[in-house]
């Protein structure tokens, strides 16, 4: 039978648009429900060699996925660590093994009632990236046919997971070392931005539920919390590193840093071709408004409560408190209970209420980033 030549209706087309992650995601997801109507779940997670942590990244499926907000140590994952181990794919179609089970992940995934999986490792040259999942409330359905398409799909998921996250660690990456070579003295050491990245993302999964946050959103919060002040490598050093108190002159020539930090990250997104990027804003607003104020006696734009964006209101707070636990040149650290407590004073004033007691309620978490990230002897 003859085709005509445009007659062919390339069934991907939707992955060409700029959508979110998620919905690309859903769409491969209805494609394979096209052929195998029993592919009831596809999810992914993303893996912090920093700290040996899988967390959960999205999901495709029709029901709410038993995995949000959710994430556990690879090493505490003896079945999940072999496939690391083995170096290759899992195939589970009979999930009854796995009863006895006490790792979280298998409890919930058992009590959602799916009864078969298919587990595929993602890797960036040749290092381990992460995992992505396909379940089925079925047993048994995991055949050779089957598995012959999941491997097909599963790399383009994974493909599609790894290009994204791949170019913001890339724009990280230059504008890190933009930051590195414009101050080699930098006040803002690694482990402040490790530990403040991470009391960011605590913090934003703490309000998920609230502001119906995804995990893709809680991701790039983590991402792009170490460039909340990269507009610093357009100060100069005699502000930037002066020991004393700021004039009021100086002072207002370091609030500029915020202007600054926008208009590099714009141009630096322009130059990797990441302009279009779905989440860009998220970057864009923690640079430009995480010294904004709860009653408007922040800068640049003196923006109050609700209109600054929640972005930045989370960085406020994981900044704030960084630098209260941080020793620094002029001051010891304080302890956690002190730093709890000065917070509530500035919530409602300079901080967010919310991200102040969703910090809070995760003290016990704080305290292993803090053991996880300690300061050197210079801080």
């Amino acid at each position: 039978m003859k085709i005509n030549m445009y007659e062919h209706e390339d069934v991907l087309r939707e992955l060409n648009n700029n959508i979110p992650l998620r919905d690309k995601l859903h769409y491969i997801h209805e494609i394979l429900r096209g052929k195998f109507n029993f592919i009831d779940r596809i999810a992914a997670t993303i893996y912090d060699p920093k700290t040996d942590v899988l967390k959960t990244f999205a999901y495709s499926s029709d029901d709410e996925s038993p995995l949000v907000h959710y994430q556990a140590k690879l090493s505490n994952s003896e079945a999940l660590s072999e496939i690391i181990k083995k170096g290759r794919p899992r195939i589970v179609n009979d999930l009854e093994i796995y009863a006895k089970g006490e790792g979280e992940h298998t409890k919930r995934i058992q009590a959602s009632g799916y009864q078969s999986s298919y587990t595929m490792p993602m890797y960036l040259n040749g290092t381990f990236f992460g995992f992505v999942f396909f379940n089925s409330y079925l047993k048994n359905t995991f055949n050779r046919e089957v598995l012959h398409y999941l491997d097909i799909y599963g790399h383009l998921i994974s493909l599609l997971i790894i290009n994204e996250i791949s170019s913001i660690h890339t724009l990280l990456a230059a504008l890190k070392t933009a930051r590195e070579v414009t101050h080699h003295r930098d006040v803002e050491t690694g482990t402040h931005l490790d530990r403040m990245s991470r009391y960011a993302r605590l913090i934003a999964k703490e309000l998920a539920d609230k502001y119906n946050f995804n995990d893709e959103y809680i991701e790039n919060v983590f991402l792009f919390a170490p460039l909340h002040d990269i507009g610093k490598i357009g100060i100069p050093d005699r502000v930037l590193l002066k020991p004393g108190k700021l004039t009021d002159q100086e002072y207002a020539v370091m609030q500029g840093h915020v202007e600054k930090g926008r208009q590099i990250i714009d141009e630096m997104l322009e130059n990797f071709g990441l302009d279009s990027f779905h989440h860009v804003n998220i970057l864009r607003n923690i640079a430009q408004y995480h010294h904004e104020a709860m009653d408007g006696t922040g800068y640049p734009q003196g923006l109050q409560g609700g209109d600054i964006p929640i972005e930045a209101r989370i960085i406020a707070v994981a900044d704030v408190f960084d630098a209260l636990t941080s020793r620094r040149p002029y001051k010891e650290p304080w302890t956690n209970d002190e730093s709890f407590e000065a917070l509530r004073l500035l919530a409602g004033k300079k901080l967010d209420h919310e991200c102040v007691e969703a910090l809070i309620a995760n003290s016990t978490e704080v305290e292993e980033i803090q053991v996880r990230f300690k300061e050197d002897h210079f801080g």
